[in-house]
């Protein structure tokens, strides 16, 4: 079925047959929705606990020398015809005294083909450094190893390139690696399977994480914010699963960077050769010296910001097949006066939906989230950005920020309706900050509403409901209707775009075996019933 798309009136019958197929298959649908809530019991056998690997661990000590790279990874353009190469070249330094390397000492060279004993074609990119500096005595300053972005060019859709990257001239090449590209933008053509995972840190519950998920092949990774965790540490590498608990007398809230290193080199095997897109957490704030934010990440990885015409690394869009991604910033701003809001405006403009019938969203904290941690932090966001991106029918919107995994009903301005987006949190990728078990609704847990709002996203929108069953309240008193199904495991997602109108969507568990589900549901598109809407004013129902 997929990539198939059926002339009429054959396309109806064969719609048709695959509707009765997945009534046969047993695999629910949206169309069979919205479903009654279900809360699967904690699993007290579940290690919810996880530990971070050390530094001694093999998996992620540098084992190159002098000039070769290391941390090499593939990331997408906007496009099938072009991915980014990056890498990083030179040794970090930590301590009191450093001096940052000259990006200029190394050329950023990728050698690539189609035929791994013929790498004919050479591309050229750019190469910085970034420091982590503190205006504090007796705080450690950080200066990283030369980092590396090619863009590749010219590019055929669905095809293997094999490359090396490094500095010939220096005798400084990797071994040989390979990528396959992303089918052409077409409503026929989709990448297999794409792995969806958040809140990952350097665990060893997130090493069964990424095992599970590179045992499902996939042909692309989104991670949707909170990578590292670098900032649950002080600068001399003492570490702790609460950081405001165990350093409250900080003077600024520090990170040990190094642990970016180690993310890098454990995540090679796997980012070498499947495409990795990322979208920023709050725990890759990590606040500097003259206020300075997010430098690592925006610093480390490679983002289609120009070509999508964003200015930002926080936010930008891609296409894969027949799919159009839209990675948005939660942690700048995003007011309906904002730089953000006006890009997106313009890059939903663009979408052409004969062309990429799949419209997906994806950032960090998530707007529709029944635990206690976090619970509608994420309001004012919501507020500004909710009625643009239901007027243009996104489909599926992918959160991550609440350590555990849900899934929502169908829903829009907290109201259940059939031309919502499908909402998903998978911020269970396996960190060592503590699971979220406890849910607002449960009796006693219901959080304040004061505490809240996110320090730095600021602003307060989270009023009491004035509609539905928690009218005059500011949480349920029972799971809401919107929320379809959550559970309290570490784990990762598949999503599966089938054809036009369906996306096969399976959560897998870390403590199952490889090939079990623990959720799964057929995605279902409308677009005859839900129509991209003209513009209409905005009325919440401050739910």
């Amino acid at each position: 079925m997929a990539g198939i798309r059926w002339p009429p009136p054959l396309g109806l019958m064969m719609m048709t047959l695959l509707c009765c197929w997945l009534m046969v298959s047993g695999i629910p649908t949206t169309l069979e929705g919205p479903f009654e809530p279900v809360t699967v019991p904690l699993d007290t056998s579940f290690r919810g606990n996880a530990v971070d690997l050390p530094d001694s661990d093999p998996r992620v000590k540098r084992t190159v020398t002098g000039w070769m790279p290391e941390q090499v990874m593939v990331s997408l353009s906007d496009e099938h015809s072009s991915v980014w190469i990056s890498w990083i070249t030179g040794e970090y330094q930590i301590g009191y005294k450093i001096k940052p390397l000259d990006p200029r000492r190394v050329a950023s060279v990728v050698q690539y083909g189609e035929e791994k004993s013929s790498l004919r074609r050479e591309a050229r990119g750019h190469s910085l450094i970034y420091s982590q500096l503190y205006p504090f005595e007796g705080l450690q300053n950080y200066t990283s190893g030369i980092i590396h972005h090619v863009r590749l060019t010219g590019l055929r859709p669905n095809t293997r390139y094999y490359y090396r990257c490094g500095d010939p001239s220096r005798r400084s090449m990797t071994e040989i690696y390979d990528f396959k590209t992303m089918p052409a933008s077409d409503p026929r053509s989709y990448p297999g399977r794409i792995a969806i995972v958040g809140d990952l840190g350097l665990t060893y519950n997130m090493t069964s994480t990424i095992s599970h998920m590179e045992s499902n092949k996939p042909d692309l990774v989104l991670v949707v914010g909170d990578l590292t965790y670098a900032n649950l540490y002080l600068t001399d590498g003492t570490g702790a699963d609460c950081y405001s608990c165990a350093f409250p007398q900080s003077p600024i809230h520090e990170t040990y960077q190094p642990r970016w290193d180690y993310w890098g080199r454990f995540m090679q095997h796997l980012a070498s050769k499947v495409p990795m897109m990322v979208v920023e957490g709050n725990h890759e704030l990590e606040e500097q010296h003259g206020n300075r934010t997010f430098q690592s990440y925006s610093a480390r990885f490679a983002f289609p910001s120009q070509e999508s015409g964003s200015s930002s690394t926080f936010y930008y869009s891609f296409n894969a097949g027949g799919i159009h991604f839209l990675m948005l910033g939660a942690y700048i701003d995003y007011n309906k006066t904002s730089d953000q809001y006006k890009w997106l405006e313009k890059d939903l403009a663009k979408v052409d939906r004969e062309v990429t019938p799949w419209l997906v969203a994806a950032w960090h904290p998530p707007w529709y989230s029944t635990y206690k941690a976090h619970y509608r932090e994420a309001e004012c966001m919501r507020v500004a950005m909710e009625e643009l991106l239901y007027k243009n029918s996104v489909d599926v919107v992918f959160n991550g920020h609440v350590h555990a995994y849900e899934r929502s009903n169908r829903v829009y301005n907290y109201s259940l309706d059939p031309c919502g987006p499908v909402h998903i949190v998978v911020g269970d990728g396996g960190n060592r900050e503590k699971m979220a078990i406890p849910h607002a609704d449960d009796p006693n847990k219901c959080p304040d509403p004061l505490s809240t709002p996110d320090a730095y996203m600021g602003g307060f929108c989270a009023f009491n409901f004035t509609s539905g069953p928690a009218a005059g309240k500011f949480c349920w008193d029972r799971q809401p209707d919107y929320s379809a199904f959550r559970e309290t495991s570490f784990g990762h997602g598949i999503f599966e775009v089938k054809n036009e109108t369906h996306a096969l969507w399976t959560w897998h568990r870390n403590q199952d075996m490889y090939n079990a589900v623990g959720d799964q549901i057929y995605i279902v598109r409308e677009p005859e019933k839900c129509p991209i809407r003209p513009k209409v004013s905005y009325q919440t129902h401050t739910s």
